[in-house]
């Protein structure tokens, strides 16, 4: 099926072996306004040069500006390859928009018309704007994801003894990292450093080595049944740093190479390994090994995320899954934060979202469960939405009680949990259901699942769709087949805890779980027109919902 650029219908329908013709609307952009997003530069970055072209955004997402999105989002994917440098980078997009940030630690006094913004853990945040003329009790839009990623995290002493002169780390999977795919891949390194300075104040400070530190050798198929695995991820993935030979050239694996105390007797440099911590603290500039009292680091693969295809219409990255869709969230809540309308293709006026709390919920943890406090399961997003409503109600007047009035506020939301869906794969057609197969730079991709492991039903779908339909997105669909099993997200943990209608929806991606994924070159800002549309039009849109 053909669309043309006049008429974007809101269900893509295809089977698996369809062929679809992108409109050309799409590809080409067309921006009056950019807004510029800094480049997050921090004290321990290297200073490897890039290959940008553009690195601004378009203040709001059109149906001729969706390719403009591709490589904000490419340079955000290569410069924060961590979740503190992911969740580091978005604070300072929100903060660039005018977003105030707050602390959960302290009294919040927020006001109709601000926009804030609070962090935990440094790995996890929420995004607010609150209507000029929103009210305690009145609903919210919430845009929910993970910002996590798979990964290979070192281990709490992760210094090994040297084998035939490898110097190797101690390194330990992070949900499905260190598969099959990390083999003789580029790995750097880089994650949080806790520093304490001369007065005995600690202060956390983000590092990265960007070129490649580690590599995960695989053995030659020639040794036979031996390379063929399966493979011992304790004993046979362990990635080589460097080489020593002090001890015999001839060792064969059971000698330990020389030992130094690095920073002195019982510091934490101590039980790590000596050059690279001489190498993090090189890049942070510290010179006194012992004022670094811990570190959460872990691997990552160096290489950028790049456009391919004949006609660069692929993006080729790493740790798409699910910055992506958080990413996309976040923009399209910066967006429908400013001034100008939001486009609709099938509509005479624009929105008003004046008595709307527009929210974004980014989470990390949701690779392994959820469990912890920055983690979707925890207390972060229901204590927020309390918060807020409490913070305001002292201006609202209503004579209900704070903890009512939040009751109220979740009864008249709307959640949209949106996590990255498996797109079709030309070479695995069988494995999908017939209108069940998102494709590439056609749209967001509403997810279903009968037995819970998704939050959509019939209600949250007429919603989305009718806020689709206003603001000219396409939407797909996708569900498992039966005899496969499908994941999870972050909606059924949110919507149960909340009470909120919710719907999961998110982009297609090919190869998830893979150190390196595909998406199409549009998908990132067709993601943030969606996104934006329903920020903007959510409170039109749930009118129509009210049985009264």
């Amino acid at each position: 099926m053909t669309r043309k650029s006049n008429h974007i219908p809101v269900f893509s329908s295809l089977n698996p072996g369809d062929t679809f013709q992108t409109p050309p609307s799409q590809h080409t952009a067309s921006i009056d306004m950019t807004r510029t997003t800094p480049l997050n530069v921090e004290m321990g970055s290297s200073s490897r040069p890039s290959a940008r072209k553009d690195t601004s955004i378009p203040h709001r997402a059109t149906p001729d500006n969706a390719s403009s999105y591709a490589i904000p989002f490419m340079n955000f994917l290569t410069d924060n390859p961590t979740v503190f440098h992911a969740v580091s980078s978005l604070a300072s997009d929100l903060e660039s928009a005018g977003f105030e940030k707050i602390d959960e630690r302290d009294e919040w006094n927020l006001k109709p018309g601000g926009k804030y913004f609070v962090e935990r853990n440094g790995s996890s945040m929420i995004a607010f704007t609150v209507g000029e003329e929103w009210e305690p009790g009145m609903g919210a839009c919430v845009l929910a994801g993970h910002v996590d990623a798979l990964s290979v995290k070192l281990k709490p002493i992760p210094k090994l003894q040297t084998k035939a002169g490898y110097v190797q780390l101690g390194v330990a999977p992070y949900a499905g990292g260190l598969n099959s795919t990390w083999w003789d891949r580029d790995l750097g390194v880089g994650g949080r450093v806790l520093v304490r300075n001369s007065s005995g104040k600690i202060s956390t400070r983000l590092v990265k080595l960007d070129y490649p530190i580690a590599r995960v050798p695989t053995l030659a198929p020639h040794f036979g049944a031996a390379a063929q695995g399966p493979f011992n991820p304790e004993t046979q993935m362990v990635p080589i740093i460097g080489l020593d030979d002090s001890g015999s050239k001839y060792d064969n694996g059971s000698g330990a190479g020389n030992v130094l105390v690095l920073g002195g007797e019982g510091t934490f440099a101590a039980t790590q390994p000596e050059r690279l911590v001489k190498a993090i603290a090189s890049e942070l500039g510290i010179s006194d090994y012992s004022s670094i009292i811990n570190w959460e680091l872990e691997l990552f693969d160096t290489q950028p995320a790049q456009l391919g295809g004949l006609d660069k219409e692929f993006i080729f990255a790493g740790r798409i899954d699910d910055k992506l869709c958080s990413w996309a969230a976040l923009q399209g809540l910066i967006s429908s934060s400013s001034s100008a309308p939001s486009f609709s293709s099938t509509q005479s006026h624009t929105p008003s979202s004046t008595k709307t709390l527009k929210v974004v919920g980014l989470f990390d943890n949701e690779e392994i469960g959820s469990l912890l406090r920055q983690g979707a399961r925890s207390n972060f997003l229901p204590e927020t939405i309390s918060r807020i409503t409490e913070s305001l109600s002292h201006s609202s007047s209503s004579s209900c009680s704070s903890a009512s009035l939040a009751a109220r506020t979740v009864a008249n939301s709307f959640l949209i949990s949106s996590d990255v869906i498996h797109a079709v794969n030309p070479n695995f057609l069988s494995a999908y259901l017939p209108n069940h197969a998102p494709r590439l730079n056609t749209g967001v991709a509403i997810s279903a699942d009968p037995n819970g492991h998704m939050t959509t039903d019939a209600v949250s779908t007429a919603i989305l769709t009718q806020i689709a339909e206003k603001c000219g997105s396409v939407l797909q669909v996708f569900q498992i087949r039966n005899d496969s099993r499908s994941g999870g997200t972050v909606g059924p943990m949110l919507s149960s805890a909340t009470g909120m209608r919710a719907i999961d929806a998110g982009l297609p991606q090919l190869s998830m779980h893979s150190i390196r994924a595909t998406i199409g070159n549009l998908d990132p800002g067709l993601g943030v027109r969606l996104f934006q549309g329903a920020l903007d039009w959510f409170e039109e849109v749930d009118q129509k919902f009210r049985e009264t």
